[in-house]
């Protein structure tokens, strides 16, 4: 399974249901895409050290953007950008898991469900 970026948030913020399902997979990955997402919203230098370590220690996969992920996303975008809004991340982002044939952990079903050919997991966070 790969985890969209919002998937890792909620995890890193302490969410359960969050925690549960990352540790109920046992085939775990992660876009570089979400990597850069994640660290280009850290506060600080200290969270850069957890968010880089976290995904070795948890036997997480990252997963580059391959050639022919780019020509996917790329498709994507035209076909859905002005219709649904797809934004250039969620592109690259879903053609990854289409590419490596995994399915998304995703809390953003309606960023992904115009894309044909992607399995979706939907994720809904603890309730407060």
């Amino acid at each position: 399974m790969i985890f969209d970026t919002d998937v890792l948030i909620w995890l890193f913020r302490g969410d359960r249901k969050a925690a549960g399902l990352v540790e109920s997979c046992a085939d775990r990955a992660v876009s570089v895409i979400s990597l850069m997402e994640l660290y280009q919203g850290a506060r600080s230098q200290n969270e850069i050290k957890v968010i880089r370590r976290f995904f070795p220690d948890h036997e997480f996969r990252v997963l580059p953007v391959t050639e022919s992920t780019s020509h996917l996303a790329a498709t994507l975008v035209e076909e859905h950008s002005l219709g649904h809004g797809l934004q250039l991340a969620d592109a690259l982002i879903a053609a990854t898991a289409r590419e490596t044939v995994l399915v998304l952990a995703t809390g953003n079903v309606r960023h992904f469900r115009v894309i044909p050919q992607l399995e979706i997991k939907a994720f809904r966070p603890s309730e407060k």
